[in-house]
């Protein structure tokens, strides 16, 4: 991939980031919460798979996407612990709710999924752009 297609690709992601969360925001307002946690947590997917590409990685699986993002930015000091139990949770959450039968979802787990999820795709954009990518403005 030249430098070029790797901005073009990374400024897509993290548009793609924001577009989902102002999505989770417009369901949250309408008090869909199952929606606006799964929208959150595919802002933060989208962020990752963006933070990814700076290294040529990535994988279509979720679990692998965590994965990664841990082993290359968690345990190396690049972002905090706390970011990656933000993702986690998340996740853990849209799986519960898209999946679990018989499982409501409620206002205060909605609003703080939707909290972290804006929390972490502006740390992730913040650092691609300390990188020398993102020129565009999202946020």
């Amino acid at each position: 991939m030249t430098p070029d297609q790797l901005e073009i690709l990374i400024t897509y992601r993290i548009g793609q980031s924001y577009e989902t969360l102002k999505e989770a925001e417009i369901l949250f307002e309408q008090s869909a919460f199952r929606g606006a946690v799964n929208r959150a947590y595919y802002a933060m997917f989208y962020a990752v798979l963006a933070l990814l590409a700076t290294r040529q990685m990535g994988t279509s699986k979720h679990a692998g996407v965590l994965s990664l993002f841990d082993r290359e930015f968690i345990k190396t000091g690049i972002f905090s612990r706390d970011l990656s139990k933000s993702l986690r949770l998340a996740f853990d959450r849209r799986q519960t709710y898209d999946y679990g039968e018989f499982v409501a979802m409620d206002e205060t787990k909605s609003q703080e999924t939707l909290n972290d999820a804006n929390t972490f795709v502006a740390t992730i954009e913040t650092h691609l752009r300390s990188l020398g990518y993102c020129n565009k403005i999202f946020s």
